[in-house]
């Protein structure tokens, strides 16, 4: 039986409720020092300090300083590192409420290099563990770690992946790679397919995952056989925290506040009980008994918003770590509970050319318009992760997300509409929740008496659930200059559309089952380590996946029987059930047969894979992977479509090692970009906030792509990278988000396949400290950041005299730059960051050359500041501001069409949207138990 929306919600509630009982927690004591180098006296970096004979561990940071929390009792420790002689120490005391220090001194190994195993828990999260995985990868890859994450105000995933190279976000929740769009690329969440809850893209919002529970992301850029064969820009991998070192208990709480916002007036449309838990309770459902007739008198007249006062935002969450040893068994859970309730004012400007004349140059406006957008999110999330660890050959883990969404949105819209010299006066009142669940069961195990053999295996198992009660518009219109009251507009019966006087119902529901596995074998190399066997791989990926989606929308309107005078009613009064009837208004249904559909989608992918380090310094991956994919759409009109593909998609890798600090990659693959359902679904979707009909093409192809990379690595030291790269990607039927031929108000917006396009670029990422540079403590405390990268795009297309030739790829900014300068000062526990991020302008939607602009997002440079301090062993206060700037967020038509904004022309002043978010500052607290 398939869990229910009700079911969902209750079970995240009572989850929380539950939680909540298992506070409880011992004081432990702490085993901290340093573990330094005999001969140089620096630290042993990525050294581990362990309980003797468990797996109790900690990893050593760049400054050679561990910290081990215990509990009370007598130990023997062990320090270990490959090519040093280990170190125990026995009798070791930790007292509760203490520091033990333990400081260790190591010496190099007379012996030769053999291979040695440390049975513990690998600490992933941490930037020396990150900077080791990347050095190792058989791929293109960049990453962030936690350790990084921490240091900066970046409250979500999406926040946090705009950090890496190459890398953008657009609407504050997709994730754009190498400027291509959020479409090209592929998200997996603890190695699982991530759900979307957004009916008009493929994409992950990343918004809804708090980095508080991220343990590390990672961008793979080149193919592989085990990676999906869907993407273009990369696979971003996120990791949420799994493994536990130590029992903690983390709570945090912070206020915010937004300028232009914060206690000033507030539009927000009537609220159900449960609104504060991201969910509606029913009361803007549409009644599912009786005609149209009978439905209409008992709707309540809930079109006109309240004002009322912006609160502070508010963000709290809880963190819960526990380790647990049964004998030779090791478990650790990570449970995380978030909570957010935000708000968000501004004003924009929306302008539509009607004509515009390049020399003398002239601007004639369709509509000039104002929105006033109000919009509150409130976010309930749960994390909640096992790990069993049944010896030094098994593992198994059980990893769950739950995300529970809702946002209240309302836009009051003022302004010209000029071909009917008209004022307008016009609200939209949206509401709109989203339940997701991802659930995988993973194993890791070690067969065979050698060790050389393993099987790795995954099921998973994701749920969404979108609902759009009661979507509301009416638009109020007047003669020009007039003082006149705003008249409701009310269409003719037998004409109820999606703007006039309507309310629109949708839900769409998704269930999406996978299982994966691998089979790999290692053969002996030119010596014992596992860095020089041989590998062959095997696996498979199948997934099935099924979705429903049910639009329902319905228009006040009116005939000869109407009485008049309800024509003059304001809004407030004009719906109200008593003006519904014999000698009112009509409530008529205008849903069409093609406004709901089923689909689904099935995947099998078989693989075979190999990993040859052919010499000392050389080292050759690669392989194929077959994929076989069937997608099928069924309108509610009866019309279909189907696409069959098998794709072979090869891939290589090979690495060049010139030293222990420096290497080359080279790579090449072949990978696809499937339509997704929305794109080839024929229903016509009105977004008010945008003034855009959106709706998808049946002739849509799958997109192929053919990749190249060529990178240089350095490894100054284990926790340090300079690299440089460039890539080249040839795209066959690429798709893209394109303006159609414009009629009536809204502007038509569909999607196509462009025949051929390329891109290619440089990328740039340094991670690097002054440590050793100066003999300024405060110099050595610094580490910096950069990413940066130049993309060049060009879409061939037939020359129609219609279609603009030799343009950018929608989608793609020409350049990105994040520098991010860190300080750290663990003698005084401060630690303060400043971070700069720009993306290069990029074409929103693709206009022609006859009727329509195209619609270009411009640079916006941002600049984040925070400061934390640590005061004593448990709390930590942060303060900082993000956007710092303001600077606005700019979307312009192209009016010469050159695919770019003209200084000093009305191409500057003409915008399809144009808004400033508002300063964002915080104060926060986090007390660790």
């Amino acid at each position: 039986m398939k869990p229910t929306p009700r079911f969902m919600r209750l079970t995240l509630l009572g989850f929380f409720l539950l939680w909540m009982n298992v506070l409880a927690f011992g004081q432990q004591g702490t085993l901290a020092g340093k573990v330094t180098d005999k001969k140089a006296g620096e630290g042993v970096i990525g050294a581990t300090v362990l309980v003797t004979g468990t797996t109790q561990a900690a990893p050593v940071n760049v400054d050679g300083s561990y910290t081990l929390p215990l509990d009370p009792g007598t130990y023997n420790i062990t320090m270990t590192y490959v090519g040093y002689q280990p170190l125990t120490f026995a009798g070791v005391v930790i007292t509760s409420g203490q520091t033990t220090t333990l400081n260790g001194v190591m010496a190099e190994s007379a012996t030769s290099l053999t291979e040695v195993t440390v049975t513990g828990v690998k600490q992933t999260g941490t930037e020396v563990a990150l900077i080791q995985d990347l050095k190792r990868s058989e791929v293109v890859v960049s990453g962030m770690s936690n350790d990084q994450i921490v240091k900066s105000l970046d409250r979500d995933a999406a926040e946090v992946v705009k950090r890496i190279p190459g890398v953008t976000v657009q609407s504050n929740n997709f994730i754009v790679i190498r400027g291509l769009a959020e479409r090209y690329n592929t998200v997996l969440l603890n190695d699982a397919l991530t759900p979307s809850a957004e009916v008009d893209t493929r994409s992950f919002s990343f918004d809804i995952l708090p980095s508080s529970v991220i343990d590390r992301v990672l961008i793979f850029k080149s193919g592989s056989p085990e990676l999906p064969g869907e993407f273009g820009g990369g696979v971003v991998k996120v990791y949420t925290k799994n493994s536990v070192l130590e029992n903690s208990t983390t709570a945090s709480v912070s206020g915010w506040y937004r300028s232009g916002t914060t206690f000033n007036p507030y539009l927000a449309s009537a609220r159900s009980g449960t609104d504060a838990l991201g969910f509606d309770d029913g009361k803007r459902q549409l009644p599912t008994a009786g005609s149209t007739a009978e439905i209409a008198p008992k709707l309540q007249n809930t079109f006109f918003p309240r004002t009322i006062t912006a609160r502070p935002d508010v963000r709290m969450s809880l963190g819960l770590n526990r380790k647990f040893e049964i004998g030779s068994k090791y478990l650790s859970n990570v449970t995380s509970l978030s909570y957010s309730n935000t708000q968000e004012r501004y004003d924009v400007t929306r302008q539509r050319v009607e004509l515009y004349q390049q020399e003398p140059e002239l601007v004639n406006l369709r509509s000039d318009y104002t929105d006033s957008r109000s919009l509150a999110t409130t976010r309930l999330g749960i994390i909640h992760n096992w790990q069993v660890r049944l010896n030094d050959r098994n593992r198994i883990d059980f990893r769950n997300f739950l995300n529970q969404y809702g946002t209240d949105e309302v836009i009051h819209r003022t302004g010209l509409f000029n071909p009917q010299d008209e004022e307008r006066d016009e609200y939209a009142t949206h509401y709109q929740s989203r339940t997701i669940y991802s659930g995988q069961l993973q194993g890791q195990h070690t067969v065979g008496s050698t060790g050389h053999t393993s099987l790795t295996w995954s099921g998973g198992y994701n749920y969404v659930f979108r609902d759009e009660p009661d979507y509301r518009r009416y638009q109020g219109q007047r003669a020009r200059g007039s003082n006149d009251p705003f008249l409701v507009q009310v269409p003719l019966a037998g004409a109820p559309n999606q703007l006039d006087a309507s309310r629109f119902y949708s839900d769409l529901k998704e269930n999406t089952y996978m299982l994966s596995g691998q089979w790999e074998r290692r053969f002996a190399g030119r010596d014992t380590t596992s860095v020089n066997q041989y590998k062959l791989r095997v696996g498979f990926y199948a997934e099935q996946k099924a979705r429903t989606l049910n639009n329902d929308y319905y228009s006040y309107t009116r005939d000869r029987a109407t009485d008049p005078a309800l024509l003059e009613l304001p809004i407030e009064r004009i719906f109200d059930p008593a003006n519904v009837g014999p000698n009112g208004f009509k409530f008529e249904r205008a849903t069409r047969p093609e406004d709901r559909y089923s689909a689904e989608n099935d995947l099998v992918a078989g693989y075979v894979g190999v990993v040859a380090p052919l010499t000392e310094r050389l080292n050759v991956s690669g392989g194929v992977r077959l994929e076989y994919n069937r997608k099928y759409l069924l309108s509610g009109n009866d019309s279909t479509y189907e696409e069959k593909r098998f794709i072979p998609m090869p891939s290589l890798n090979s690495t060049f090692n010139f030293n222990d600090r420096s290497l080359l990659r080279l790579a090449g693959s072949v990978t696809v970009n499937r339509p997704e359902f929305r794109e080839v679904a024929p229903y016509i979707f009105y977004d008010f906030s945008t003034g855009t009909a959106v709706t998808g093409n049946t002739k849509l192809k799958t997109a192929s792509i053919y990749n190249a990379d060529l990178r240089y690595e350095f490894y100054p030291s284990r926790s340090e990278l300079l690299s440089v790269g460039v890539f080249y990607k040839h795209f066959r039927n690429a798709i893209e988000q394109t303006i159609l031929a414009q009629g009536g108000e809204a502007i038509n917006v569909s999607y196509q396949n462009s025949p051929t396009a390329y891109d290619y670029g440089v990328e740039l990422e340094a991670r690097k400290s002054l440590v050793g540079l100066s003999q300024s403590p405060f110099l050595q405390r610094l580490n910096f950041v950069l990413n940066a990268s130049l993309i060049k795009s060009r879409v061939t297309l037939e020359d129609d005299q219609r279609q603009i030739l030799n343009r950018p790829l929608q989608g793609q900014s020409p350049y990105v730059v994040n520098v991010g300068a860190f300080y750290q000062d663990d003698e005084h526990h401060w630690q303060a960051a400043v971070q700069y991020n720009v993306v290069g302008p990029r074409i929103v939607l693709v206009g022609d050359r006859t009727d329509n602009f195209s619609v270009i997002d411009r640079q916006r440079h941002v600049v984040d500041l925070s400061v934390t301090k640590t005061v004593g062993t448990h709390l930590e206060i942060r303060a900082g501001i993000q956007d710092l700037l303001n600077q606005p967020v700019r979307q312009s038509w192209d009016l010469n069409r050159d695919n770019k904004i003209n200084r000093g022309t009305q191409e500057e002043r003409t915008h399809f949207g144009s808004f400033r978010r508002g300063q964002y500052s915080t104060l926060g607290l986090t007390y660790r138990f």
